[in-house]
């Protein structure tokens, strides 16, 4: 299974990323194996997670979720937080070749 992940830094900041194995990515993530941008934004905690049957699936999920918006991924983030801190999120895989409009690149994660 393939896993697409949101973070919440120290600072309040969010991550997003993939991984076959979210626990022991949220473990290398704090003990600063992660990625460079959390390494300075330690202890980060796990917010979201959801899973896909292919990796090919979770980085086009994961490309997505990078191009939202901040207030859009707190808005995921909160549409599921009422449930228990260990439920991943399946969601359909997209259908047909639908590409979305391409949002601004910037970096993984975002300030605010």
């Amino acid at each position: 299974m393939n896993y697409v992940y949101l973070l919440r830094c120290a600072d309040g900041t969010l991550y997003c990323g993939w991984t076959t194995d979210p626990e022991g990515r949220v473990r290398a993530h704090n003990s600063g194996r992660g990625a460079k941008y959390t390494r300075s934004r330690l202890p980060v905690e796990l917010v979201y997670t959801e899973a896909y049957e292919n990796r090919r699936q979770a980085l086009s999920r994961e490309w997505h979720l990078k191009r939202l918006s901040r207030q859009e991924k707190l808005a995921l983030i909160n549409r599921f937080s009422t449930e228990s801190p260990d439920t991943v999120h399946r969601l359909p895989a997209a259908s047909g070749s639908q590409k979305p409009s391409p949002r601004p690149s910037g970096t993984e994660a975002e300030d605010g």
